[in-house]
């Protein structure tokens, strides 16, 4: 059964079978700790990373350590680690494994990806202009594979491209790629050999070369995000490589909200997120709420200040970055996400049957003759259908968001936070934003509504 099937029939039949076990399951009848179905736990304050284990851990706290004396901060990239270099006779050496390896986009959500060093983007690699740097790469992978320094300066034969600048590597084997770093930026690196397979399992990364001397005004904070999309079917433990179009989860860094980690910066401070996307078929337009930024810099290189401009959202296309720069004077909890609406779904939001406007009043009656726990879903829109925990296909995360300081928040996929903090130093990089008190959006008075001249109950009809 595909998830199409599963809905039109699902949300038919199954729809009241799955409410009532969940409102039993939030009454604490039948839940049992650890089980995918019982209800999640509030996070504690201190921390905000959901775990497949459903436990939450620390966000990270960059390192401001500069990458060389007077030069700029060293770039964080969530949820992704770093490759090691080990110096060899004055050389940056690193190596990297591509293989097969079990990855979790969410709790509830596992698929066996393929991918450097068992992640998906692999390590970041980051280096400083001037570095030679060599990368050695074994395959594990039951087909060849090479790797692709998308948009670094080098010579040709250490470009990657199956075929053209080598051969392929063959598993088993180990190559070696021996990089000089001429231009600073922001760059990727992905397979070149089967890429409509390798690059939609997962074999992707970012590279950060840092000039010797910051370019442009000082960044207090230096953030690395990648997007990019899959098709994993309910129940299936794979990512779809065949997909065109039909994409049905959608992540930053590997990761979908909830499970994505904040970003912690202090108020005034400069921020600098390098956005790079190698998603196999979609622009996506990434929208940063409460600021306006400047795109700086593309995986060609940085752009002038002359030929900046403010934005609040950026279209990122397939194969390339942007880079933006903002500074925080809010603070607060502010959300970056996708807003292609679609894209902070998870699998099959986008297949659901419309029930929206459905009068229901006299079909749930005549199906509950047949299913006697039949409740139709949907009606009045499916804002609140993540906070159900409704027994699903195993492996499947439909309409998925997390845990907020005020209610469930309905956005999942491709969707992260950035926190501004008044002391960065100091907050924690987890704990939810107090408000004032006054500062927050709350239900109006009678009395506000009178002062005002509102009439929540008058006719809006146009009269033009």
């Amino acid at each position: 059964m595909n998830r199409r099937d599963f809905l039109v029939t699902g949300a038919l039949a199954g729809a009241a079978l799955v409410a009532e076990r969940a409102q039993a399951q939030h009454a604490g009848h039948g839940a049992q700790p650890g089980d995918a179905a019982a209800p999640r736990e509030r996070a504690p304050d201190a921390t905000r990373i959901e775990q497949s284990d459903r436990s939450w851990v620390p966000a990270q706290r960059p390192d401001r350590t500069p990458v060389v004396p007077g030069g700029p901060i060293p770039a964080h990239m969530p949820n992704v680690g770093k490759l090691p270099w080990r110096i060899v006779g004055g050389v940056k050496v690193g190596h990297l494994v591509v293989e097969p390896f079990d990855h979790e986009f969410a709790p509830g959500l596992r698929a066996r990806c393929w991918g450097y060093n068992r992640s998906t983007p692999g390590p970041l690699i980051e280096g400083v202009v001037g570095d030679r740097v060599r990368v050695f790469v074994t395959n594990r992978l039951p087909e060849p594979t090479t790797i692709h320094w998308h948009g670094l300066v080098l010579p040709n034969g250490m470009d990657g491209v199956s075929g053209l600048n080598q051969r392929p590597i063959p598993p088993g084997e180990t190559y070696k790629y021996e990089l000089p770093l001429r231009d600073a930026g922001t760059f990727m690196y992905h397979s070149h050999h089967d890429e409509m397979t390798q690059i939609a399992l997962g074999c992707v990364g970012m590279f950060v070369v840092h000039p010797r001397r910051p370019i442009g005004p000082r960044v207090d904070n230096d953030f690395v995000l990648m997007t990019h999309e899959w098709r994993i079917d309910p129940g299936t433990g794979r990512p779809d490589p065949n997909e065109m179009l039909d994409f049905n989860v959608f992540t930053f860094n590997g990761k979908a909200f909830p499970s994505t980690e904040p970003m912690l910066v202090g108020v005034g401070e400069r921020t600098r997120i390098r956005i790079g996307n190698l998603s196999p078929m979609t622009s996506h337009p990434i929208h940063l709420h409460g600021h306006h930024f400047r795109i700086t810099g593309t995986d060609g290189g940085f752009i002038p200040e002359g030929a900046q401009w403010p934005e609040t959202t950026t279209i990122v296309p397939v194969g390339a970055v942007r880079v933006i720069e903002f500074v925080s004077t809010e603070p607060g909890d502010w959300a970056i996400h996708c807003h292609m609406t679609h894209h902070v779904m998870m699998q099959m939001g986008h297949d659901i049957s419309n029930m929206v406007g459905v009068d229901a009043g006299e079909v749930d009656p005549r199906v509950r003759r047949v299913i006697p726990e039949y409740m139709s879903m949907g009606t009045t829109g499916m804002g609140e259908m993540g906070t159900m925990d409704m027994p699903l296909p195993p492996n499947s995360i439909p309409m998925r968001g997390g845990p907020g300081p005020f209610s469930y928040i309905d956005m999942g996929g491709m969707m992260t936070i950035v926190k501004v903090r008044e002391n960065a130093r100091t907050a924690d990089p987890a704990a939810w934003y107090q408000h004032p008190r006054g500062a927050v959006s709350e239900r109006a008075t009678a009395a506000e509504l009178r002062d005002n001249g509102i009439d929540p109950d008058r006719d809006t009809r146009r009269t033009d």
